[in-house]
């Protein structure tokens, strides 16, 4: 344990997506390994007060934290990696600062002052980072910055950065810049004036970079090492080449290859410099050394862009790893499937396995419900997520109990069969952001069913992110039809899992089981259903 806790600050020059999460994890990674309690937090320019309210194809997935946080993306990126529960204390924004900043001034707490971005919104900032350090004991906090460095958002954050690194010591804090080395192909050499041109933006607001983690398809050439080292005035040995690897789990093994912890070591003057690799080795080897693969259908309606169902993907891939199959994976529109598109939702029987994800909206429902009614009838492994958790139960009223019309009135406000209703304490809420039913429950598992199979034990806690759930006054019709409701949570009050016990694979949850997965240790019901998928 260090007397004073560490911070380390990463940010991000040239272009966004560069993997500044990425570097940030495996970082952490690293120094967990080396034995130091770490955790990260991810800092997001935006005025938004959390991800909750932003549009999935524009931002990314949501993640969900325990503790009811509507959260960035790449916190799942750091649970992932470090296996540790995050809180929504770890995401912080421009929003949520300034509304912090406000309150205070409204209450008096500034005495008359003129309340300014310096020094009282970075003084926020500063104690936002502080507070969570020191209320989880941590040796070293690993902060990244969104964004990249010039942008008009970020600047009282990197202002903030510069200030801790004179209050908490030299020794006590690290700079990580991020940037690019491209190859053009006409030239075909590393070119390093993107990375000069972003430490002298990142220097003319009074920081310089302790270590450069250049990302590039091949690794760092010596001759474009010994560039970046002369013009950003960083020594060779803390220019870090981030190239390509088969999978983001190796991504701590490509650093260490490179030194990268002893390097960080001798800034913060830490004792311990070598990592105990245990089984994160082997753990990141399964992602690349498969036999045969499994194709999965993942039926949706935000997959223009992947991330947003990032944690989807890593779920399955956790699940793949497990069994030593590749998850090849199809994302497929759901709007494809509606207006009667028979020929269309056949083709899903060309898949192994069909995956309806999470979602809000009437758009493209009517196509899940085409592809869920497709996997029950033609006995294809079903995953359902919260929105195919939910459009699966409609599917199986309206087409197994006959019950003409079945919907939810979230998509069909007059429906005559609401099978998925309003969650009743959700009726007199009017704010959109945090208003959901969020976070961690504890769910009971019934006895005796693929669920309890599944988890081998008689109670769960998994994350919510719903307002709308199973009207049990239709128990009784989907049990006669042969669905069975094997977990529930509040004494009862809400379904949780539905299956079919003859099908050969037809499970879907109202939680999102994919924000529990591990690299070694995948959510049981990905588990289950790739491994169902893989005997198909």
């Amino acid at each position: 344990m260090q007397s004073r806790p560490k911070f380390i600050f990463v940010t991000g020059g040239v272009m966004s997506g560069l993997g500044k999460g990425v570097t940030t994890s495996s970082t952490a990674k690293l120094l967990q390994l080396a034995g130091y309690n770490v955790s990260c937090v991810k800092i997001d320019p935006y005025v938004n007060y959390d991800a909750g309210t932003m549009n999935p194809v524009a931002h990314g997935e949501v993640f969900v934290t325990d503790d009811g946080g509507e959260c960035d993306m790449d916190i799942g990126n750091y649970e992932r990696f470090i296996d540790t529960s995050m809180t929504k204390d770890h995401n912080i924004t421009t929003g949520r600062i300034y509304l912090d900043v406000i309150e205070a001034e409204r209450e008096g707490k500034y005495l008359g002052q003129c309340v300014q971005i310096i020094p009282h919104v970075t003084d926020a900032i500063k104690e936002n980072l502080k507070k969570t350090t020191e209320k989880e004991k941590l040796d070293i906090m690993v902060v990244e910055c969104g964004g990249t460095v010039g942008d008009i958002e970020s600047l009282p954050f990197l202002e903030a950065f510069r200030q801790m690194a004179l209050e908490v010591g030299r020794s006590n804090t690290l700079f990580i810049h991020v940037t690019l080395a491209p190859v053009l192909d006409v030239v075909g050499e590393q070119k390093t004036k993107p990375t000069q041109h972003s430490v002298q933006e990142l220097r003319r607001i009074g920081i310089q970079p302790d270590i450069l983690a250049v990302r590039c398809k091949t690794p760092l050439t010596t001759d474009a090492r010994r560039k970046i080292s002369l013009f950003a005035s960083v020594d060779q040995e803390n220019v870090i080449s981030c190239h390509d690897a088969p999978s983001i789990y190796k991504v701590p093994e490509v650093l260490e290859s490179q030194k990268m912890l002893k390097v960080v070591a001798k800034s913060l003057t830490l004792k311990r410099s070598k990592p105990r690799w245990g089984d994160w080795k082997r753990i990141a080897s399964s992602f690349s050394n498969y036999k045969g693969d499994v194709g999965i259908a993942v039926v949706g309606k935000y997959v223009t862009l992947p991330d947003s169902y990032v944690s989807v993907y890593h779920a399955l891939s956790h699940a793949g790893a497990k069994i030593g199959k590749k998850v090849e994976i199809d994302w497929i529109d759901s709007e494809k499937f509606e207006d009667g598109a028979q020929r269309k939702v056949a083709s899903l029987g060309d898949y192994d396995g069909i995956l309806a994800p999470g979602g809000f909206g009437k758009r493209g429902s009517e196509g899940i419900i085409a592809a869920a009614s497709f996997a029950r009838e033609n006995e294809i492994p079903y995953l359902g997520i919260c929105f195919g958790f939910q459009l699966a139960i409609v599917a199986f009223a309206r087409h197994v109990c006959g019950l003409s019309g079945a919907n939810s009135t979230e998509l069909d406000a007059h429906t005559k069969h609401p099978v998925v209703d309003f969650m009743p304490e959700q009726r007199s809420v009017h704010d959109m952001g945090g208003t959901m039913r969020l976070g961690g429950h504890d769910i009971a598992v019934e006895q005796g069913t693929i669920a309890h199979k599944l988890y081998g034990a008689n109670s769960i806690r998994r994350r919510h992110r719903h307002r709308y759930e199973f009207n049990q006054n239709y128990l009784g019709a989907v049990k006669k039809g042969g669905l069975v409701l094997s977990a529930h949570s509040d004494s009862g009050k809400r379904m949780e899992i539905l299956e079919i016990p003859k099908h050969p694979f037809y499970f879907a949850v109202q939680y999102h089981a994919e924000f529990s997965s591990r690299p070694g240790k995948p959510e049981q019901a990905f588990e289950g259903f790739v491994k169902a998928a893989a005997r198909s």
